[in-house]
Formats: structure tokens, C-alpha cells, sequence
């Protein structure tokens, strides 16, 4: 729908993004002066005692009209946050109930994380009755009252979040996870947003393993320092199998050295473009005790991958996949994008058919996101290129592709465990794993649940410390850009160490994590030598008292 004045009396920047992301989900679009569809847009939020009142004012043709709607505040909830739900449930329904625009999957819930409400709700009690059985419908009910989620939406919710119970049950406050983040691919992908680089020359990867390296042991002193227990670990990036297999593999022995222990439940390697992955590698994350891999081909038509840039072949799926798969007993995930350009339903129905008869142990879907850094938004932005080039299928073709994979998946047994949305998604959908039962991704299910403590190591990796007690999230960012974090590692290692202080109490004696011996045992193993020497659901600030205490532990 085209409007030509828009007018939201409120100059709070919550309520703003709040009103923006319902009229975007709507695609509502600004005129400029030309033929629109409405030539006022007029909101009024008020908030009388319990109640939060929404009036539109929206006229065409010379004629005005005035809609409203009103709902109550939860007692039971935060108040500010009722507030902002209840702007935007009252304007999706004027919308939908009296400008007549058909509802989005996903109503009013734009959060990235939207399993954490229903785990929040079943923490406090809701939706459990007195004998300790999960109310599914209760939930799923509540969802598409406070949320405008399709009644199908809340249930596949509910049945993700009940799923995660056993996972995120059997965890504490020294279970941690560990994620390293390594910057490079082979190409960049024409919708990719992520802060990745072309794999550069030796001399700059040797730079990027020597502070890598620093990174990593000093991560290592943290875990240490509080007795942390590492439960999973992830390297992801990038594709961290784009590095050559000489520095691969020491990337691995610097991984394994410093994190690994019996603890650990998980380890996973981002393999993701095949074209990356070597027989010397497999035998590498072999050797060092990887668990779970990943063979992400995006599609299984070759006019995509040559139109996205990926420049493989679908036969190297098949072969890294082959070879993944008789090396040893790795859990292999599988990557596939919905809404890809140039795509319908019956090229996304081919590709689903030839990934399920691989039968990986998880296939994970995402719908085509153009985030702001990708070079397809880019040039769909630019007046100059042509839209028709990319041919982008259409929300209710993607909507197609995914009810399609559901009714695929089920029918050979995998069961969603993840879940998580994007802001401009493909559809107004989800991305979200499927997999077998018992190959469950642990790791995936902690980051997206945030009440893990994930260490972050390398370009972009975040640090996430959840204060279970104050209700509140600390955490540190490593710089996205590389020339920066190899300049300025020393500060996000301090950064770290402080955040880490926030919450955590240091304890005074920790024994090695993994013994010498076994590194070089497993170093002897290994096909490849190294030959050369020339890598809260708030976000809020913490007080200055705490931070300036915090930092005082930390030294």
C-alpha cells in the first residue's frame, strides 16, 4: 500500500521502530508525491491507566476516516513492554480488520529469538498445569492473542521451545560455549551480509593466525579463571575450511589445545562451501575431534549457484558429502535458502528431493534475507540495474516453498529444534533447523536462547554473558572489519575480560585444560604438517560502579 503523508506523533525512537517494522511487514510504501493509495496516515498512541489506545486517521479521495482499537496491560508483564506490544498489536489490527490487508505469519513478532518468550512464559509457570504437563494449545493460544501469530506459526513455536527443554536443562552457570569466528571465503556471495573477506594472500592469513592465536589463549586464561566448563565449540565465520589446509589444520591444534576437554558435548566446523573441503581436511577435523560439520550448498540448481556467485558444482556437493559422510561418524548439517533470485516452487521442490535422499543428520532453511551490505540489495537499490535481472520469487511463493519443506521434512522424520527470524525475510517466515532425533545442534539451541555464556574468539565473534539473576545481558563485540581487529585484538581482549567480570567471580586454582601429550599425539596423526614459520532479553549498560569493578577483577 502507497501513502503520500505519514505522520506518527511520537518522538520516542522505541515506538518509532516499533510502528516501522508492522507498516513494513505490510509493505507499505512512501508515494513521493505520486499515485497513492492513501494521501493520510495519521497515529495517535495514548495509554489511559491500564489501557493503550491506537487511532488512525486515514484519508483518500478527499474523504477522512478514523479507525481505532484498543487492549489492556498485562499486569503480570513489564509495563514499558506492554506498552510498545500493545502499539503495534492495536495498529496490525486497524490494519487488517479495517483497511482489509491479509496478516503475516508472524503478526507483530519481529524479535530475532521468538522461543525465548515461550520459555519465559513456562519458566513463570504458564502453561503448565498443576501435574507438570505442557499446555501446548494454552501457549500456542497465547501467542496468536498477544502476538497476531498465525495459529500454525504458534504451534510450530511452541513445538521448537518444548523441544529445547532438554537441552538447555541440562545446563549451569559454568557451561559455556565457545565460538571462533574466521573471515575468509573463496567468494563472496551476491546476497551475503556477513563481514567476510576474499581469502587473501599467505602473508595476511600468517597475520590473522598469529593474533588469532593471542586471542585464543587468551581465552583459554579466562575459562581458567572461573572454571568454566566447555560444553560446545563452534568455528564459523566466513567458511573457515577456505583457509589452505597447512593453516587449517594449525587453526584446529590452537582450537583443540586451549578449549577442548571432556567436557565437551559438541564441536563444530562451519565447512560450508564444498569446494573447500579436501580429503587432508576431513582427516584434519578427524583427528582433533570434530563432531558436527556442515555441507551447505544453498540450492541444488546449478543456474543459482552460478547466478549467486557460490562457483561450485552441484556433483562437489555430492562429492564432499560423500566424503564427509564415509570419513567417520560426523553429524552433517545442510544449509538451504528459500526465496534465492530466479527460483519457484519447483526448483526449491528438486532441490529438497535431492538433499533428503543424501539424508543428512540436519537441514537447516533460511529464507532469503537482503540485509543492508549485500551486493543483491545493492543493486536492486540502484535505479540503474534492472529488478527483473534478479527475479526475486514472491512472498506467497516462498510461503509455498516452506510449507512444502515442512510437509517433506516431517514425512521423513525430522523434527524442528531452532529457530530464529531476520528483519526484510523472504515471505515473512522463519529460518529454522530440522534434523533427526538425537542429532540435535546443542550449540545452536544455547546461542539462540541466550542464557549461555558464549566466548567469543576471532574477527566478529561476540561475547555474550547472561546475569540469570538481574534479568540482564553483558557482552563485547570483536571488530567485523579485519584490518581492525588484527590492529586493535588487545582491546577487544581486555573488553572481554572486563565483561566477563560483570558476572562472573574468578576462582583461585584450575587444572590444564587438555594435557600436552595429547595434542602432539594427535599432532603426529595428522596428514597434514606444518612446513613453514615465515592468525537479556535487554541489552542494558552496566552501572560505572560495576563496570569499575568488573575491570579491577579482570586485572
Amino acid at each position: 500500500m502507497r501513502i503520500n503523508n505519514f505522520q506518527l506523533h511520537s518522538d520516542d525512537e522505541v515506538i518509532k521502530k516499533n510502528v516501522g517494522e508492522v507498516l513494513r511487514s505490510f509493505n507499505f510504501e512512501f508515494a513521493h508525491g505520486g499515485d497513492a493509495d492513501l494521501s493520510e496516515f495519521d497515529i495517535r498512541n495514548t495509554v489511559d491507566g491500564n489501557k493503550v489506545k491506537t487511532t488512525l486517521t486515514a484519508a483518500c479521495g478527499g474523504s477522512e476516516r478514523i479507525f481505532k482499537a484498543s487492549d489492556k496491560i498485562r499486569p503480570e508483564e513489564k509495563r514499558s513492554s506492554e506498552i510498545h506490544r500493545l502499539i503495534k498489536k492495536n495498529l496490525y489490527t486497524i490494519i487488517t480488520e479495517n483497511l482489509k490487508l491479509l496478516g503475516v505469519p508472524y503478526g507483530i513478532m519481529h524479535g530475532v529469538r521468538p522461543t525465548k518468550i515461550v520459555h519465559r512464559w513456562m519458566r513463570s509457570g504458564y502453561g503448565i498445569t498443576s501435574h507438570g504437563i505442557i499446555d501446548r494449545d494454552r501457549l500456542a493460544r497465547r501467542l496468536k492473542n498477544d502476538y497476531m501469530v498465525s495459529y500454525e506459526k504458534a504451534q510450530l513455536l511452541t513445538e521448537v521451545a518444548i523441544r529445547q527443554l532438554p537441552i538447555l536443562k541440562n545446563s549451569d552457570d559454568k557451561k559455556i560455549s565457545v565460538y571462533i569466528g574466521i573471515p575468509f571465503c573463496t567468494t563472496r556471495c551476491l546476497y551475503c551480509s556477513f563481514p567476510s573477506n576474499v581469502l587473501p594472500s599467505d602473508d595476511k592469513v600468517e597475520q590473522f593466525m598469529q593474533v588469532l592465536t593471542k586471542d585464543i589463549e587468551s581465552a583459554a586464561k579466562e575459562i581458567k579463571r572461573y572454571a568454566f566448563k566447555v560444553q560446545t565449540i563452534y568455528i564459523g565465520g566466513g567458511t573457515p575450511t577456505a583457509l589452505p589446509e597447512i593453516f587449517f589444520a594449525e587453526m584446529l591444534e590452537k582450537v583443540f589445545k586451549n578449549f577442548y576437554s571432556d567436557s565437551v558435548e559438541e564441536f563444530t566446523v562451519e565447512c560450508g562451501r564444498p569446494d573447500t573441503i579436501t580429503v587432508e581436511k576431513i582427516n584434519t577435523m578427524k583427528n582433533f575431534k570434530v563432531s558436527r560439520v556442515s555441507v551447505n550448498p544453498q540450492t541444488m540448481q546449478q543456474k543459482t549457484l552460478d547466478r549467486i556467485g557460490r562457483q561450485h558444482s552441484v556433483e562437489q556437493i555430492y562429492t564432499a558429502f560423500e566424503q564427509l559422510r564415509n570419513s567417520t561418524d560426523f553429524k552433517i548439517n545442510m544449509d538451504l535458502i528459500l526465496g534465492l533470485p530466479g527460483e519457484n516452487l519447483a526448483d526449491f521442490q528438486d532441490t529438497l528431493e535431492k538433499v533428503l535422499n543424501l539424508n543428512p543428520d540436519d537441514i537447516t532453511l533460511h529464507a532469503l534475507a537482503l540485509k543492508r551490505g549485500s551486493a543483491l540489495q545493492t543493486q536492486l537499490a540502484d535505479e540503474i540495474s534492472a529488478v527483473e535481472d534478479f527475479e526475486l520469487p514472491s512472498d506467497d511463493e516462498v510461503r509455498k516453498m516452506s510449507e512444502l519443506a515442512e510437509k517433506n521434512l516431517r514425512a521423513k522424520n525430522y523434527q524442528p529444534y531452532y529457530l530464529y527470524r531476520q528483519g526484510y525475510i523472504s515471505g515473512q517466515i522463519e529460518n529454522i533447523g530440522w534434523c533427526k532425533s538425537g542429532a540435535e545442534g546443542i550449540y545452536n539451541v544455547q546461542i539462540m536462547d541466550e542464557r549461555q555464556t558464549v566466548i567469543g574468539v576471532g574477527s566478529a565473534a561476540s561475547t555474550k554473558v547472561p546475569d540469570n539473576e538481574e534479568m540482564r545481558m553483558a557482552s563485547t563485540f570483536h571488530a567485523k572489519d579485519l584490518t581492525t581487529y588484527l590492529r586493535d585484538v588487545d582491546k577487544y581482549i581486555d573488553n572481554r575480560a572486563i565483561t566477563l567480570a560483570e558476572v562472573h567471580k574468578p576462582v583461585e586454582v584450575i587444572e590444564e585444560i587438555t594435557p600436552e601429550s595429547v595434542v602432539e599425539e594427535i599432532m603426529s596423526e595428522s596428514v597434514v604438517e606444518k612446513v613453514s614459520e615465515d592468525k537479556p532479553e535487554k541489552n542494558d549498560k552496566p552501572k560505572k560502579k560495576k563496570r569499575k569493578k568488573a575491570i579491577k577483577n579482570a586485572e
